[in-house]
């Protein structure tokens, strides 16, 4: 069973270990699954696919962005726009992330 990640689509994060440490960005896609995160701009894959015969994909090396697994990924804090940790707060049974730094609410 997956935990529930504590990152979402759209934030913005940094990454705190690995061949990209340091650099920041955008999440575009959650795998809980897997507990991975692919984030624009980072770990980039190189792809060598086969031209195909009646579509447009004309082959040739694809880049993309490769998974990242989520405690190698930190969540920058929106005001602050350094790194934080991410608590859960419930407030009348509604579950909502906090920026554990600050305090504030981020979603």
């Amino acid at each position: 069973m997956a935990s529930r990640l504590r990152v979402r689509r759209d934030d913005q994060v940094i990454v705190i270990s690995g061949k990209d440490r340091g650099k920041t960005g955008r999440i575009l896609r959650v795998d809980p699954k897997n507990e991975r995160v692919y984030v624009e701009g980072l770990n980039i894959v190189k792809r060598h696919t086969k031209p195909r015969p009646g579509s447009t994909d004309p082959g040739g090396i694809v880049e993309s962005e490769g998974p990242i697994h989520v405690s190698n990924v930190m969540l920058l804090d929106p005001q602050d726009n350094k790194p934080t940790r991410v608590a859960i707060s419930r407030e009348d049974g509604k579950r909502s992330r906090v920026s554990a730094k600050t305090g504030k609410k981020l979603d």
